[in-house]
């Protein structure tokens, strides 16, 4: 049995999701299920090295995680010939430098998006990258929801005619903390400190929509700062200085309008935290992150406006949930196997850091539109 084992260096895993979707379900549980199987006699086994600032959380997610290796020196990590990945999930701020220094050690870098704070800096990156010949990708974990993947298959069978719209609902109320403790971090609520939602979301809505309904033209986008004040970590109140909600409306090529409410300030009554509308001539869908309902035109009613009479017809009634016809394993998890694959097999990865800089753009884009309050056109990079 041929066992490539990968020295990976994750820097910034003592973090909400570098601990919980990138080491605990995604490098651990490939590990757990001994590796990854390229063939009958070859596997992929992941090597970690925990890297951050405190070693006592390094200490605390080594005895979670089974994973030994640990420091709070990247310069030591990288180092060691034996790590071959770098991989990021720091704050958005810290993570240039931590790619930059990656490269001139000659790693591959796989980190989260926003892979920069900026355009420029983000295709830097990729250059560098690039130049140095080696491989490179960003985070794009939606792409691998069961529910989008439904959505994804249904497009693939024609089930929709010509899609007209997209329409995504994404948010939750996340408490202030002044009676009951806020469930993100506060340095999303801070310009300063590269928080925001803008940044944060349409990141992810410009991998969904270009990779599976259309390039992304142009983008209005209006943002709000609906919360002034919040409680931060320490219990001391902050001024929230970063947008908490985002309401943009997309054009893509092809003529599809997409319009995506982002937002930390709305309560929930959906069927999940993300749900995605698409609609089209033939038919449409309901996804949220795991499941999909559908209408076909042969199942779609027949309302009449008459507010004078309780609505006679049960809208729910009429849809069809997609049945489980594959298995899906956790999003994050499955797009790490993946880079894994490229690295060692030099399989296709399209997801590389020029599709983060992407993201990066239409933050910046979004933001500037609701600035100027237009439209705005998303250039080719």
């Amino acid at each position: 049995m041929k066992i490539h084992n990968i020295g990976i260096i994750m820097n910034g895993v003592t973090g909400r999701m570098g601990t919980n979707q990138h080491l605990l379900r995604s490098i651990a549980e490939i590990i757990r299920q001994g590796g990854i199987k390229v063939s009958s006699d070859e596997i992929i086994m992941p090597d970690p090295i925990l890297v951050g600032r405190d070693i006592h959380k390094l200490e605390k997610l080594g005895q979670l995680s089974g994973v030994k290796k640990m420091t709070t020196n990247v310069d030591e990590a990288l180092a060691d010939p034996h790590n071959i990945i770098y991989f990021d999930s720091q704050t958005t701020g810290r993570r240039a430098e931590g790619v930059r220094k990656a490269v001139k050690a000659g790693k591959h870098v796989y980190c989260e998006k926003p892979i920069a704070i900026d355009t420029k800096t983000a295709l830097e990156l990729y250059e560098l990258c690039k130049a140095a010949g080696l491989k490179n990708g960003v985070v794009q974990d939606k792409l691998w929801l069961p529910g989008i993947m439904k959505l994804k298959r249904l497009i693939q069978n024609g089930f929709f005619g010509e899609i007209l719209s997209v329409r995504g609902e994404f948010g939750y109320w996340v408490f202030e903390g002044h009676s009951i403790p806020a469930q993100r971090p506060s340095w999303n609520y801070r310009k300063e400190d590269d928080g925001g939602i803008i940044v944060d979301m349409l990141c992810h809505w410009r991998y969904v929509l270009d990779h599976i309904f259309g390039k992304v033209k142009a983008v209005s986008c209006l943002g709000a700062t609906h919360i002034p004040e919040r409680i931060d970590e320490q219990g001391k109140p902050y001024k929230c200085t970063a947008d908490d909600s985002a309401y943009a409306t997309l054009e893509l090529e092809g003529g599809v309008i997409a319009h995506f409410n982002s937002s930390w300030t709305v309560r929930v009554r959906r069927d999940d935290l993300l749900t995605l509308q698409v609609d089209g001539t033939k038919g449409s869908a309901v996804a949220g992150l795991r499941e999909c309902y559908i209408q076909h035109y042969g199942n779609t009613p027949k309302p009449v406006w008459n507010p004078d009479i309780e609505q006679p017809i049960k809208f729910f009634e009429g849809w069809s949930k997609v049945p489980e016809q594959e298995v899906f394993e956790n999003a994050f998890k499955v797009q790490w196997e993946l880079f894994l694959r490229h690295v060692v097999k030099d399989e296709p990865f399209p997801w590389d850091l020029r599709e983060g800089a992407k993201g990066v753009q239409l933050a910046e884009k979004g933001l500037e539109s609701w600035e100027k309050r237009c439209w705005l056109d998303i250039p080719d990079l």
